[in-house]
């Protein structure tokens, strides 16, 4: 077994980030406040086009608090994309709410507006309208935009946009995390930036922004001591790790071109395979990071070769790769909510898998990976 791991997804520094975590600690600033805060903030809104970007320190703390600004309250029902990370449907059960979950479309992989608009009528038949619906841009490939927003508009349910993702994901020119009504991202280690722990949330105007900073920093009143009208949390990213940020928002186009160049490995790696295809945008209006690349891999046209297979020789060889997410309607602690669909998100999990995907692989990485794949194909 070679030595050194080959990671899914590893943390990838651009050597700037040491700059602002010193100036944090030239000026004492270390604390959950401070001009690493407010710089990364604008650095993220000049890059979105949004005015209103809110840094957090993860993008689950990003979900619940999406949550709260769109008003679910115990009781409340919240639409929910089955194929995802937990991350996503957690904060649901934070707010005492019910997720109902939906099945994905075969294109984008995402939230199917067929089984979405199925739920909410059969929701509103029951006299519980859903509160909001968590749309995800899966592994960077954005969600049907269009027609998940004509479902939502059609019967007045907001989107709150879970772009963990997705950062410099696009779809018609205009970057995720700016479709919902409200959008969040992640920074956590292995996205294509990372804080150590962080994420953000954006909004459409500054008042919802500086609303989410205030629930963020314990919802202190403005008083001289400490006084709380109601609950806050302490959701606020600390000044180093949005030194971090800094430091990798100028790197960030170069680890999105790496991770598509990733991308473009594996389609040339798998086009002579048959019963493997890799996952990609359906077409040009679609613009994916490919956070992660990933496969789909059927056993009845590999001789019997299966994602597991793939997987377990990859681990031989000291290779990470991972099954895709595993639905949320198939967890055993979701396993009791509804379910909206068929069985595409199940299928997609049972033959799909993560490929190494880090900007930071190396072409020594890259003949590894290729090997591993071209020998267990090859018998």
């Amino acid at each position: 077994m070679h030595k050194d791991k080959i990671w899914l997804s590893s943390p990838h520094m651009g050597g700037g980030e040491q700059k602002y975590i010193q100036e944090a600690f030239d000026s004492n600033w270390i604390a959950p406040a401070g001009n690493n805060i407010n710089s990364f903030e604008q650095d993220l809104e000049t890059y979105l086009g949004s005015d209103n970007v809110a840094v957090l320190n993860s993008g689950t703390a990003a979900i619940h608090l999406g949550l709260i600004l769109l008003g679910v309250q115990s009781g409340d029902v919240v639409l929910c994309q089955s194929l995802t990370f937990s991350a996503s449907a957690s904060p649901i059960l934070y707010q005492g709410a019910t997720p109902i979950f939906i099945d994905s479309e075969t294109e984008t992989w995402n939230l199917c507006p067929i089984a979405l608009e199925e739920a909410i009528i059969n929701s509103i038949t029951k006299g519980k309208k859903p509160k909001a619906i968590i749309a995800v841009h899966l592994y960077g490939v954005p969600y049907k935009i269009d027609a998940i927003r004509a479902v939502a508009d059609k019967y007045s349910i907001p989107i709150l946009e879970d772009s963990a993702e997705a950062l410099g994901s696009s779809y018609m020119g205009k970057k995720c995390g700016t479709f919902g009504d409200i959008g969040i991202f992640s920074f956590n280690g292995s996205k294509i930036i990372t804080t150590s722990g962080g994420g953000a949330i954006v909004t459409h105007s500054k008042k919802i922004k500086d609303r989410a900073i205030f629930l963020s920093t314990q919802a202190r009143d403005a008083a001289p001591h400490y006084q709380h009208s109601e609950i806050g949390y302490n959701y606020r990213i600390s000044n180093i790790c949005a030194g971090i940020g800094r430091g990798q928002m100028e790197v960030l186009q170069d680890h999105i071109d790496l991770r598509r160049n990733m991308h473009a490995f594996y389609v040339d790696l798998f086009k002579d395979i048959e019963g493997v295809t890799v996952f990609s945008v359906p077409n040009t209006n679609y613009f994916s990071n490919y956070w992660l690349s990933t496969i789909l891999v059927y056993p009845m046209e590999t001789n019997g070769i299966s994602r597991e297979t793939l997987r377990l020789a990859l681990e031989a060889a000291n290779i990470e790769s991972r099954p895709l997410w595993k639905p949320m309607h198939l967890q055993p602690v979701f396993c009791s909510y509804s379910y909206y669909g068929s069985t595409i998100s199940e299928t997609l999990f049972n033959n799909g898998l993560c490929l190494p995907s880090g900007s930071n692989l190396s072409d020594g990485d890259r003949d590894r990976i290729k090997s591993v794949i071209v020998n267990l194909f090859r018998r």
